[in-house]
């Protein structure tokens, strides 16, 4: 048995087939998903972990909230709750309990242990959000976590291969669509089990017993990575805050980052304290999303896993708006929880500000919708939008496109062909865009109308409708976002209203800030955004002081010289661009 020594080629081998597998994992879920939630928006998370429960390796797919709170989740809680000995082959552990595992009931965790030649030697997990869990729809505006669905505690969803059929016909009786969320269920226990057999290949293939040693190298060269990408910070404390909308008034995320040679003490005090609507966030969560965001700046090609975690503390004050206690409802937690990477990013500005995004539209724009179709059926339908991406500080935001979170949108093809919804439009927001001499990337709109003939309940979940998304360095903030239907009503944007037949609804999603002052973007790159629409003409002059004849297809140089000069001195002084 190859136990002694793993050397450098050997462990680049090993570490990609690692990869592999946890892609080939994540995929069996995805291709036996009942729901676009996750065959579509791919809203779920799969990794591998040693025997400790430390996570090695995850799947590409997936979000902080669900690969990041799983990977504490199974060292902290499963493995002391149910330790390996004590389990068997074909065995699968499931719960959704917010403050153990991803922060709300609506994403199921579900943990196969491994075993290897009569030993547990480790284990695979994955979280998928679930179509629906019961209680009220999801959502924001619950009071408490108990109205917001069943929770299910950690405990058996498959014991030596046979399904828990007393837990599975609870669920059944207790979720609005319950094919789609089983079939779910068996999915995530199908996608372990691959990961279980190819990893006893991986294993019989290059004669290892177990993968302790493998374990150990993976884990002490990701922290060590982390802790050289640390060190080069310059010591000290970096702070920032930002506001949110809150459910019915403004709320702060206040944080400080304090470097110490090649460790980070981040630190929440100060935030809001937790408030009686659905979008406080539990511990787990907050640790989730502030570490992916740090190793995104600090050290974007570190493996993502149990060593890159270890040189970060995270610290929120209980009671808080990031560390909420039980029963506080939890629903919609991303609602709060994508907008820690803001002020973190923030304060790291102004120390590495060449590595860092501007603010973005941050929080998922989610829909959730409950009706009755033409023939009388119950449906229930989630689906998920992004507004814009910040700019970075040598390109252009991304827009539409999620961040933190790396949820896909989901076409407007599929959500006509699995739900009784007719999308209208679905296009980019001129102007949403933060300007700068790197633009923030453009939010979109998007036009439903329900076909039932009944009227259909939509659950909003949507922020930055009063707070814009920052510009970074002299750029501009990006446009809030919108919510309206077509009598001129706005819905309250974290409430629950009915659709009635013949009203259409519209979401203008949020852009992302702008980095760098406007009037420093190339005249040329202004006047291809204005062809492609997504700047007008009239901001081109505004904002970015380029007079652009957009009939003939050209810059009037002349007029943009004068609109320009003296941009150059005082306040406006030019920022030299990062190397």
């Amino acid at each position: 048995m190859r136990t002694d020594k793993i050397d450098p080629i050997l462990l680049e081998i090993l570490w990609n087939r690692l990869i592999s597998i946890v892609n080939e994992q994540a995929a069996a879920l995805i291709h036996a998903s009942f729901t676009t939630v996750v065959r579509e928006a791919e809203d779920l998370s799969a990794g591998v972990f040693d025997r400790r429960g430390y996570m090695l390796a995850q799947a590409v797919t997936g979000t902080p909230g669900h690969i990041n709170t799983m990977a504490n989740f199974v060292r902290d809680v499963l493995v002391p709750a149910c330790p390996i000995d004590d389990l068997q082959p074909g065995d699968a552990l499931i719960t959704n309990d917010p403050w153990d595992a991803t922060g709300h009931l609506f994403d199921f965790t579900v943990v196969s242990p491994v075993f290897y030649q009569g030993r547990g030697i480790g284990w695979f997990a994955n979280t998928c959000h679930a179509m629906d869990i019961g209680g009220l729809l999801f959502g924001a505006d619950a009071r408490e976590v108990f109205e917001e669905g069943i929770n299910i505690p950690l405990m058996h969803l498959f014991r030596a291969g046979e399904p828990n059929q007393d837990l599975i016909r609870l669920i059944r009786a207790n979720v609005r669509v319950p094919d789609q969320v089983i079939g779910d269920l068996y999915a995530q226990r199908a996608g372990n089990e691959v990961g279980v057999m190819k990893l006893a290949l991986m294993l019989q293939e290059y004669e290892l017993e177990d993968l302790s040693l493998l374990s150990e190298l993976i884990l002490q060269r990701s922290e060590a990575a982390m802790r050289e990408a640390i060190a080069a910070i310059p010591d000290g404390e970096y702070t920032d805050e930002t506001q949110i909308d809150g459910f019915d008034e403004p709320l702060t995320i206040r944080v400080s980052i304090a470097v110490d040679g090649d460790q980070l003490l981040v630190d929440f005090g100060g935030t809001s304290g937790q408030v009686d609507r659905g979008i406080n966030v539990v511990y787990n969560y907050t640790h989730a999303y502030t570490t992916y965001p740090l190793k995104c700046a600090i050290g974007p090609g570190i493996p993502n896993n149990e060593g890159s975690f270890r040189p970060i503390r995270v610290i929120a004050p209980a009671r808080s708006l990031l560390n909420c206690e039980f029963p506080a409802p939890v629903g919609a937690r991303h609602l709060v929880g994508h907008f820690i990477s803001q002020p973190l990013f923030g304060a790291l500005s102004k120390a590495i500000p060449d590595r860092v995004i501007a603010d973005g539209s941050a929080g998922l724009w989610n829909t959730a919708l409950e009706g009755e179709t033409r023939d009388g059926n119950i449906f229930s339908y989630v689906f998920f939008s992004v507004g814009g991406m910040g700019a970075r500080p040598s390109m252009d935001g991304l827009s539409a496109t999620s961040f933190p979170s790396g949820i896909k949108g989901v076409p407007a093809e599929v959500i006509e062909a699995v739900s009784p919804m007719l999308v209208h439009r679905r296009a980019l927001r001129p102007d949403s865009g933060g300007p700068g001499r790197f633009r923030g990337g453009l939010g979109q709109e998007l036009v439903l109308e329900s076909t039932t003939g009944k009227p259909v309940l939509h659950s909003c979940m949507y922020d930055r409708t009063q707070t814009p998304a920052r510009g970074f360095l002299g750029g501009g903030n990006g446009a809030v976002g919108e919510l309206f239907l077509s009598d001129s009503t706005r819905p309250h944007p974290k409430r629950k209203y009915f659709l009635q037949p013949g009203q259409r609804v519209t979401l203008r999603m949020p852009g992302g800030g702008g980095y760098y002052p406007a009037w420093q973007r190339d005249p040329d790159s202004v006047l291809a955004d204005v062809r492609e629409g997504l700047v007008s003409e009239q901001a081109a002059r505004s904002a970015y002081r380029v007079a652009v004849d957009a009939k003939a297809g050209r810059i009037d140089e002349q007029e943009t010289r004068r609109l320009r000069s003296g941009l150059g001195s005082g306040k406006d002084q030019p920022i030299a661009a990062p190397k």
